[in-house]
């Protein structure tokens, strides 16, 4: 968890998407690249497989796929279960900026 504790202690907003692979990969992806492309550097935007992170996934209580977060400074700043398009997405990081 050391490595994911790096990941999210950024003065820029983190979003995580925790899915699994018998999730909607290809919309996921896609969503998120769109996502990333409009964000740039501004913010950063990570995929983290539940099932390949169990134990991550199990401590911060991941129950739902996919399950989206967004962090700042190393804290949770928002959390939701279940699909959102790109452009809530973009809304949604730009609120921590």
């Amino acid at each position: 968890m050391t490595k994911f504790g790096e990941l999210i202690s950024v003065d820029k907003p983190v979003l995580i998407d925790f899915y699994t692979d018998w999730d909607q990969v290809d919309t996921s992806v896609g969503t998120l690249r769109d996502v990333a492309a409009a964000l740039g550097d501004r913010a950063k935007v990570i995929k983290i497989d539940i099932k390949k992170n169990e134990t991550l996934a199990d401590a911060l209580r991941v129950k739902g796929n996919p399950t989206f977060m967004i962090y700042k400074n190393g804290e949770m700043k928002w959390r939701q279960t279940g699909y959102h398009d790109a452009n809530t997405l973009i809304d949604l990081v730009q609120k921590y900026f």
